[in-house]
């Protein structure tokens, strides 16, 4: 959209039209090759070559829920980065983590930050926890053109529900389709090995610091075999994002409460390389 550039003082007249209390609706109508769903995609031929997130977790736990990843992105065999960060708040009571190609993750995630800031100051209120999934799901599916090339964005998206007082996880596939997990969840190159671990380390009476340990566990069994996701680097001091999500709002937990997380973890692994041991009954 072009912007007014007559000084009038005033917005152009698309600003001051009644509409849909979707910003995406909005750019739809006003301005729809600004969308990244209509962008015009060029020929390709062969792999395209591009940053790629990976491992996401997430957990409940009683008064909240847990989302963490680990802060590796490659590019083919090569670490592009080493301290990426993949997991963002969407709103006071919500957050996403992506896994997928990085680049268009975080153009996702910027968008829909902004969908849902759009909805709260149109209509005077947040949209419900399974408001903002299914805005996420059709964003993903916008998507689709681009993910078939391979440029595909896989998030998880985790909340607080106000309604029904409890932490919610949901997970989608690049088509956009929405599935609510329970318990736990993880996404990306990483996620069996991770969804692994929170089989076996996941309680419903975990407290928040033991749901926090747990995911971080997973991260750690997850880059133990798997190459495209990162442990926490000591030597760097390079942890991975851990989020909380309660009826107090979204909370990143300070570097110095992961760094003690992570470090206990490995120092729990120089005893035991494949980590705690679960009871067999």
């Amino acid at each position: 959209m072009e912007a007014n550039t007559r000084i009038t003082g005033r917005l152009p007249a698309a600003f001051l039209t009644p509409g849909s209390s979707s910003f995406m609706d909005f750019l739809g109508d006003h301005a729809p090759e600004l969308l990244p769903g209509n962008r015009p995609l060029p020929e390709v031929r062969g792999a395209v070559e591009a940053p790629h997130g990976t491992t996401i977790v997430a957990a409940t736990f009683e008064g909240g829920v847990v989302l963490a990843g680990d802060r590796r992105a490659t590019m083919g065999n090569v670490i592009a980065q080493r301290d990426i960060e993949k997991v963002f708040p969407a709103d006071e009571y919500a957050a996403v983590g992506i896994a997928g190609t990085a680049g268009l993750a975080v153009e996702m995630v910027k968008l829909f930050q902004l969908e849902l800031e759009h909805f709260e100051k149109v209509e005077g209120v947040q949209l419900s926890l399974e408001g903002k999934a299914n805005r996420l799901s059709t964003m993903i599916r916008g998507n689709l053109g681009m993910a078939m090339q391979g440029l595909a964005v896989v998030p998880l998206f985790t909340g607080w529900d106000v309604d029904r007082g409890k932490g919610r996880i949901f997970s989608y596939d690049i088509t956009g389709g929405r599935s609510e997990e329970y318990g736990f969840a993880a996404t990306g190159s990483g996620s069996v090995f991770a969804r692994g671990a929170l089989k076996k380390l996941y309680r419903e009476d975990l407290t928040e610091n033991q749901a926090a340990t747990a995911v971080v566990q997973a991260l750690y069994d997850a880059a133990d075999d798997d190459s495209a996701t990162g442990g926490p680097d000591l030597a760097r001091r390079i942890y991975p994002i851990v989020t909380v999500i309660t009826d107090a709002g979204f909370r990143r937990l300070a570097e110095s409460e992961v760094s003690e997380i992570a470090r206990a973890v490995h120092d729990g692994r120089l005893q035991q390389p494949d980590g705690p041991r679960a009871a067999v009954l």
